[in-house]
């Protein structure tokens, strides 16, 4: 794979991976701001922070698996086997990679997984 085009998917992972950062803790500051104005509410209100605090935990979680994955992808960069399907070994196209730059498989074998697992 084209060293530039690698350059800058590992700047772009880079990037992503601090914009998940940003959002883990603009979200950690709203929870912090639910929790401490549950005070002296009625049941309704509390069942409303409730469902508020667990679509900010759903969030981070999804944040937190999006993570890992840049994280994988930055180290398949250092050991120079960016862009290769971890299932068939073949190489990932590029336009897959500009629109996921964390992607692990080929889209033949994403498509086969995806299949399997409904």
């Amino acid at each position: 794979m084209e060293k530039a085009f690698v350059e800058r998917m590992k700047a772009s992972l880079l990037q992503l991976k601090q914009d998940i950062f940003d959002n883990l803790q603009s979200e950690n500051e709203e929870f912090q701001e639910i929790v401490a104005g549950m005070d002296g509410k009625d049941l309704v209100d509390i069942a409303s922070d409730d469902i508020d605090m667990k679509t900010i935990e759903a969030i981070g979680a999804q944040e937190m698996k999006r993570l890992r994955l840049i994280e994988s992808a930055l180290a398949r960069i250092e050991m120079n086997h960016y862009g290769q399907c971890m299932k068939c070994g073949k190489k990932i196209p590029i336009e897959r990679l500009e629109a996921i730059p964390y992607a692990l498989m080929c889209i033949d074998c994403k498509t086969a997984e995806e299949r399997r697992t409904r």
